[in-house]
């Protein structure tokens, strides 16, 4: 039987009608990706920069071995300020490694460039580190009162704790002496500490990891990185077809069936009371507390989309920087010893034999305070952050970007900015005393970002490190393992390729006091 032709088109009409529309339609997307690569290449003219390679741009010289960002640090000393940075021919970033440029981005209020949080939005939702404009402010503003001070004052029982149960399975692990891996003893120590202070939340993960809830998390933590490092997976049908696309989407449902669960519990425990003042007077008030709580000038809440955005953003922000944070600065603490020593001495002094940090002790660990500064100035747990320019912008140089241009600040190069920083390499924590503080740049140390956009949990990230170094410094030394330096991984937050490891032993305070 012959085949249908519609129109009165023979079949071999036909194919020629498809492959010319396939050619034209080729043509279309080629000349749209020529019009894209001449708009970068017009807008990153007034920039030196690295050679790149006619295929992959910059993109081959990032092998993910532990030395990329020595090669940002070396561009950085090559092209001062500013230098662009191409991922193939039609995605290219201007990255700044100077806190003059840093200044210029983090004074407007530019979008977070979408490249880089796009892998992650799945997970956590369009909350405060995705949103720009009108609704970014409106979520900042019905959030800000979740962090204040009378908030986060009973949090510092609940982080001591948190610590002290971590600690306890270190001095089991004494016994065995073998050097302990910190990032994931310390990662499931702030997931415990997140949950806990901000959802009250009582999981007990540190001592079962095993739990759904808890697996998901650090599968969606891994699969985000992972996909932001293979570039296959930054296709999004390859990446849902792979079997790390199907366990993303597993990982998925369990950790938004978990948030769901924790919101509708707690709708159900506040429905008998009206206030924050009621609450308060049961228990203290939690970071959920003021977002279910939270409504604007109009009396408009949260709409529960948002809500388990906010909740899933503060999950992974105020776990896995923070674990961040705390490993490097214990991985500081074990290669200074003599700045080790200098931290415990003023911990004894404070803390005497209490193993709790007390809300009033913690304004008190100055020199401690010196130390977590500078190691987070050397490993910042937020290696980098994007922006997308809604508007053009003229550089004190004189140079300029157009609307749309895709900006990349180096934390990590411009906290080691040689032009502000005097022997940036070497670990020295006075350059945070109060007067070398008052001199400094005010970009040249961001930890937590700068300007409108700034870490809104900042104050609770520095407590929990503050008394997580306190109480194991108290009861640990802590010794580098020879021969296993960490290789420093730049993802969506400073990890280890190989770990970081560190030897612990003891401290036998009977023997400390009769000294």
């Amino acid at each position: 039987m012959a085949f249908p032709v519609p129109f009165g088109f023979s079949v071999t009409e036909l194919c020629r009608w498809a492959a010319w529309l396939c050619l034209l339609y080729f043509l279309f997307k080629a000349s749209k990706l020529y019009l894209k690569w001449r708009e970068l290449v017009t807008a990153f003219r007034p920039f030196q920069g690295p050679k790149r390679h006619w295929l992959y741009g910059n993109a081959h010289e990032f092998k993910g071995d532990g030395k990329d960002l020595d090669i940002l640090a070396n561009y950085a000393e090559q092209y001062p300020y500013a230098y662009p940075l191409w991922l193939g021919n039609f995605f290219a970033s201007l990255v700044i490694s100077h806190p003059d440029y840093a200044k210029a981005i983090l004074s407007r209020q530019d979008p977070k460039e979408n490249f880089g949080y796009y892998f992650i939005t799945p997970w956590i939702g369009k909350g405060l580190l995705i949103l720009s404009g009108q609704k970014w402010f409106q979520h900042r503003r019905l959030l800000t009162p979740g962090f204040h001070y009378d908030v986060l004052k009973p949090y510092t029982r609940l982080m001591s704790d948190c610590a002290n149960t971590m600690l306890d399975k270190w001095e089991r692990l004494i016994p065995d002496k073998k050097p302990v891996e910190l990032f994931q003893h310390v990662s499931l120590m702030t997931l415990d500490t997140i949950m806990k202070c901000a959802f009250s939340y009582h999981s007990n993960c540190q001592m079962d990891s095993e739990s759904a809830y808890i697996k998901a998390v650090y599968d969606l933590s891994f699969l985000v990185d992972y996909r932001f490092c293979c570039l296959p997976y930054h296709n999004d049908l390859i990446f849902h077809l792979s079997p790390h696309g199907f366990r993303f989407r597993r990982a998925l449902r369990t950790a938004h069936e978990h948030t769901d669960k924790v919101i509708k519990e707690r709708k159900q425990s506040l429905k008998e009371y009206s206030e924050l003042e009621k609450i308060q007077q049961k228990r203290h008030l939690d970071f959920l507390d003021i977002l279910l709580c939270a409504k604007d000038e109009n009396g408009q809440g949260l709409s529960d989309e948002d809500m388990r955005a906010e909740v899933d953003t503060f999950m992974f922000e105020g776990h896995d920087t923070t674990a961040s944070g705390i490993s490097w600065i214990l991985y500081c603490m074990a290669k200074y010893p003599e700045h080790q020593e200098k931290c415990r001495e003023e911990i004894r002094e404070i803390l005497g034999e209490r193993n709790t940090v007390e809300w009033e002790d913690l304004s008190k660990f100055s020199y401690t305070t010196m130390c977590i500064k500078e190691s987070m100035r050397l490993y910042p747990p937020v290696p980098g952050v994007g922006r997308e320019l809604s508007q053009p912008i003229t550089f004190c140089d004189g140079r300029t970007l157009p609307k749309g241009a895709v900006v990349l600040l180096s934390i990590y190069t411009i906290n080691r900015c040689p032009s502000i920083w005097e022997d940036p390499e070497v670990f020295d924590p006075l350059r945070f005393s109060p007067e070398n503080s008052s001199k400094r740049h005010s970009h040249a140390f961001l930890p937590f970002s700068a300007g409108g956009r700034n870490c809104i949990g900042q104050n609770f990230a520095m407590n929990e490190l503050k008394i997580a170094i306190a109480l194991t410094l108290q009861r640990f030394e802590l010794h580098p393992e020879p021969g296993k330096e960490p290789l420093i991984l730049a993802q969506l937050i400073l990890r280890s390729l190989n770990g970081i490891h560190i030897n612990l032993k003891k401290i036998d305070h009977e023997k400390v006091k009769n000294i």
